[in-house]
């Protein structure tokens, strides 16, 4: 009988220390890493220009966006994660020594074949389960359209458009509902933390 080989799980922070040495980004699901595969130049161009209209769109803002270089942590209530976002934005931002961070408002995946399934199934569960999070946004690179999880009312409301914008600098990569959600994400969150912060001071 041949013995069954045993699989060591890696610790956060054994990951961590790695990650920041390797070449190659590497996403982490309860102890278990997976080296990430890169993207074409079409799923590059669609990420980057979200993220530079996000850039501009919030500038003076609390709420600040972040490129895939930014790790999201996901502390679940079986196991700590962390995957890498093509963009995500965040009123709260951690230290800026951190290589990661906590509490994203809005989260954006480019979807590709390879990262479909996952993009929409153990992500976007694991996403949704994020407390700050009030959308989600799948954008599609071969059609102009996107798929948007918009949190309404404590659920994640589904919406799909095919609506585009003329004059948005991502052409006809993205809708222009996309802009709209995470605007409005960022929004809401800097509204009920100032509620939080105004009824703190009340007590």
């Amino acid at each position: 009988m041949t013995a069954i080989k045993r699989f060591e799980l890696v610790s956060v922070d054994d990951y961590l220390r790695a990650e920041e040495m390797s070449p190659v980004k590497h996403e982490y699901v309860g102890g278990v890493v997976y080296a990430m595969a890169g993207g074409c130049n079409r799923h590059n161009d669609i990420a980057g220009n979200i993220y530079a209209a996000l850039h501009s769109r919030l500038r003076g803002r609390p709420c600040r966006p972040y490129n895939s270089t930014t790790r999201i942590r996901l502390r679940l209530s079986n196991q700590v994660r962390f995957y890498y976002p093509d963009v995500s934005v965040t009123c709260h931002p951690n230290r800026p020594t951190d290589t990661f961070q906590d509490e994203p408002a809005v989260i954006v995946e480019v979807l590709s074949d390879n990262s479909r399934r996952l993009d929409e199934g153990e992500k976007r569960d694991a996403y949704l389960a994020i407390p700050t999070l009030s959308a989600y946004i799948l954008v599609e690179q071969e059609t102009p359209a996107a798929v948007v999880f918009a949190e309404q009312k404590m659920v994640f409301a589904v919406r799909f458009t095919k609506a585009l914008t003329p004059s948005s600098p991502l052409g006809k990569s993205t809708p222009n509902c996309l802009w709209q959600k995470c605007m409005k994400a960022c929004h809401l969150l800097q509204k009920n933390d100032h509620l939080a912060h105004r009824n703190d001071r009340l007590r």
